[in-house]
């Protein structure tokens, strides 16, 4: 995580987070060409509020005939609807807001089959993922699969994650071994500006690191330090899923989780006098209300393991101060959405995850 975290503080809990101004990103976003988005007859899918959730998407039907159902063989990515169509799935793997579009003009038009072997040799730059989509004949982007046939393709690689921003080395690689896949289906890349490319990139890196946000609630024993084998039972009692690797996990019954826990010590300790559950923020969508949840556990707790809620120096909160909180937190969700990357949705999962 980075530096940028929130933490419920003392004197009421103080949300620490920086804001990247909704009119710096609006211009961010007018710097998007024309050339960038999709060339296609039909809506502009790109820029329709993403599905929320944190579904693996699926791809039902056939485009026509009686081939086989298709087999979807881009990778998922979460938050998408599971009932999605090809176009809106097209939207989630690659989008003109947080990944560098290079269009891939085709000799001719191209089955599935023949270049999904060749494009999965180029999977990512650095840590950044690259996906691909097509234009199928019927006249829709999506997913590239067997069967289909298309007559364009399109690949992205995103521009930012939470540890950095695509950079020149990075992008270098993009075009020199994109070139090469290019070259193997019979296409030719038109390839970005670099110097526009980057300051696209560390434009976006800046809000994901002003946005890299978590909450943190603390509970202190009023007793004895409690007993690791002991809390077990208790926090799958609460709903924690404990996960093999010693992670404490709250499902969001969606899939995805809405906050975790953590006892504050290491695998090889007995016991310990203070957990903090901790909200990813900008992971967590507003209709989940993550904080309140979250809150709602924590006075659970305190109950079933007679702890006191406390802030990072070992003060009581109140009730009063949670609610203070819980409109900052609101306040920073209303600021994501105004960026059109609304916490929780695909693009944020994207970005945060």
């Amino acid at each position: 995580m980075t530096e940028l975290q929130m933490s419920l503080l003392a004197a009421g809990g103080v949300f620490i987070v920086g804001v990247f101004t909704y009119n710096k990103w609006q211009e961010y976003k007018a710097k998007k060409s024309v050339e960038r988005a999709f060339s296609s007859d039909h809506d502009d899918v790109l820029m329709k509020a993403p599905a929320e959730g944190r579904h693996e998407p699926t791809l039902d039907g056939t485009a026509g005939g009686d081939r086989a159902e298709p087999v979807l063989d881009e990778p998922v990515v979460k938050g998408t609807d599971p009932e999605a169509s090809p176009s809106e799935l097209a939207t989630s793997l690659v989008d003109p807001l947080i990944d560098v579009l290079v269009p891939l003009e085709l000799e001719a038009a191209v089955r599935g089959d023949k270049v999904l072997p060749v494009l999965q040799k180029l999977r990512h730059v650095g840590n950044k993922p690259i996906h691909y989509i097509g234009l199928a004949v019927s006249g829709d982007w999506e997913p590239i699969q067997h069967g289909s046939v298309y007559t364009k393709l399109q690949a992205g690689v995103q521009m930012a994650s939470r540890s950095t921003a695509l950079n020149e080395l990075e992008y270098s690689e993009l075009v020199t071994r994109l070139r090469t896949v290019a070259d193997e289906i019979g296409a030719e890349p038109e390839i970005p500006d670099m110097i526009d490319v980057m300051g696209e990139a560390r434009n976006l890196h800046r809000f994901v690191a002003n946005h890299d946000a978590q909450l943190g609630i603390n509970l202190h024993t009023n007793g004895a330090p409690w007993a690791i084998s002991t809390l077990i039972g208790a926090l799958e009692k609460q709903g924690f899923d404990v996960r093999p690797d010693g992670r404490y996990v709250m499902p969001d019954g969606e899939g995805g989780s809405l906050f975790t826990l953590s006892t504050n010590v290491t695998l090889a300790e007995e016991t310990t006098p203070r957990l903090t559950l901790l909200m990813d923020v900008p992971c967590v969508a507003p209709v989940r209300d993550g904080f309140n949840a979250m809150v709602a556990c924590a006075k659970a707790l305190v109950a079933r393991l007679d702890a006191t809620i406390v802030d990072d120096s070992g003060q009581p909160l109140s009730d009063e101060a949670l609610a203070e909180i819980n409109g900052q937190v609101q306040a920073f969700y209303d600021e994501m959405a105004e960026a059109d990357i609304p916490a929780g949705s695909t693009r944020a999962l994207r970005l945060f995850s």
